[in-house]
């Protein structure tokens, strides 16, 4: 889905931002061999899935991952089917699992999928064949207690999952600059998307990569080149963005969170004069604190100056 540009708001703050979703709006995007989010997840997967894949010792995902399933199934049933048998199909990535057991049912299917998913824990490849049929990663919200019992995130950014898992809100948010208001809201929050509505709410920022996986200890952060002018570094930028929306389960006071994380070329996705006008506006009302935070210091005048210029309407 388009990034919504009517997500950035002047002054810019870092609070919850939720809006209701509009009826019928879908909340998962299928994946197909061949996209980034699936080639980027399969390397998680492969390589790191005890940073990807957590739960809360003793939390019972099932209730979710069914309620999840079902979502999908009845949104996308081009992609995703849930048989009778227990079994869960990716129509698209041509794979099946059934009580842990990895099949597939096509001739053409993704060996990478199938290697992918055997290598996993039996209990954890149903929800793993889901994190690659869909672009979102995933999470699951417990409203009593604010808390986040399980995850399955391949393309965090900037943040450790290992280091968030059965962690409270308040303490999630507790690194993010200018927190305030998101800290004080957790739990108001929490009970909030765990009942009967469904919500979204869009997050993004100006980065130097267009890599899909930011962790912390996977990507290779560097700074802003200080010798460029702003047209040079306009095209070294990326609008990297987040479409996070809520699945509740209000029986179990519980939601799926879900996270579609993009990454685009800054010049190709301001599209509209007005698109580089909310961006210039919300990015100058940043504190020094969030500049810092989001690593936008060294290149907050430059962009600032070449936003102005797209905004008037010139490209050069």
């Amino acid at each position: 889905m388009p990034f919504d540009f009517n997500a950035v708001s002047t002054p810019f703050r870092m609070q919850p931002g939720l809006r209701r979703l509009a009826p019928g709006a879908a909340q998962l995007t299928p994946a197909r061999p061949g996209d980034r989010a699936l080639r980027e997840k399969l390397a998680v997967l492969d390589a790191h899935p005890h940073q990807a894949l957590l739960t809360s010792s003793g939390f019972d995902a099932q209730p979710a991952l069914h309620a999840l399933f079902e979502h999908a199934a009845t949104e996308h049933p081009e992609a995703w089917r849930r048989d009778g048998n227990g079994s869960v199909r990716a129509l698209h990535l041509g794979w099946a699992v059934q009580d842990g057991t990895v099949t597939p049912t096509g001739t053409d299917s993704p060996n990478e999928v199938g290697r992918c998913l055997a290598a996993l824990s039996p209990e954890w490849r149903a929800a793993a064949l889901f994190c690659l049929a869909f672009a979102e990663d995933l999470a699951v919200i417990d409203g009593d207690t604010a808390r986040i019992p399980w995850l399955a995130v391949c393309l965090p950014s900037h943040w450790a999952p290992e280091e968030k898992i059965g962690r409270h809100f308040a303490e999630v948010h507790a690194p993010v600059a200018d927190n305030q208001m998101l800290i004080s809201a957790s739990d108001h929050l929490a009970r909030l998307v765990t009942d009967n509505d469904r919500w979204e709410r869009w997050v993004w920022n100006i980065t130097n990569h267009l890599q899909l996986d930011a962790h912390p200890a996977r990507l290779q952060a560097h700074g802003w080149p200080r010798n460029v002018d702003a047209e040079q570094l306009a095209a070294l930028a990326f609008l990297r963005t987040e479409r996070q929306t809520f699945i509740p389960l209000t029986a179990h006071r519980q939601a799926v969170f879900t996270i579609h994380v993009e990454s685009q070329p800054l010049a190709q996705v301001i599209t509209e004069p007005t698109h580089a006008q909310r961006l210039c506006d919300a990015l100058q009302s940043m504190s020094a604190a969030v500049l810092a935070y989001r690593n936008l210091t060294d290149a907050r005048d430059r962009l600032l100056a070449w936003l102005r210029t797209r905004s008037a309407g010139r490209t050069g």
